[in-house]
């Protein structure tokens, strides 16, 4: 839960404070779990929730899709990567709020891009575009960090 958090808002300090009141919020709403999902699921829907609220506080806006378009994507399979987690890590966190939000909701969390527009209260076109952005630019940022490492 704290790592979810803290891929979303970037400030150890401000992830730790999210998950003490995720869980006082959790222990105050016990009574409206209703089973649906397990519990840890509900919990974490709450950790992200109070994450990207806190993200909002920081007036970050989520772009809308002026159009999008279908370009060739390269084959990622050929590319060889010898780069650590942390340098991923590190490419991501430089990626700005909302792709970086987007692509952790995403690609790390398990989200799909309905909930995705759900939560963030986007279209899910939008969802789908800053997912799709946030991709290439990470493709980018890795690229550039592995020829500085050759």
């Amino acid at each position: 839960m704290y790592n979810a958090s803290l891929r979303i808002v970037q400030d150890t300090q401000e992830a730790e404070d999210i998950m003490q009141e995720s869980f006082i919020t959790a222990f105050e709403k016990l009574d409206t779990y209703k089973g649906e999902v397990p519990i840890g699921a509900w919990l974490r829907r709450i950790v992200v929730n109070r994450s990207l609220d806190a993200l909002r506080k920081r007036k970050v806006e989520f772009e809308t899709p002026d159009v999008i378009k279908d370009e060739p994507e390269e084959d990622d399979n050929e590319m060889q990567f010898d780069l650590s987690i942390n340098d991923v890590k590190a490419c991501i966190n430089e990626l700005p709020d909302n792709y970086r939000a987007v692509l952790s909701l995403y690609l790390l969390e398990g989200y799909d891009h309905e909930e995705i527009s759900q939560i963030l209260n986007i279209t899910n076109s939008t969802s789908r575009s800053q997912y799709a952005r946030a991709r290439k630019k990470l493709q980018v940022k890795v690229k550039e960090k592995m020829q500085t490492l050759s």
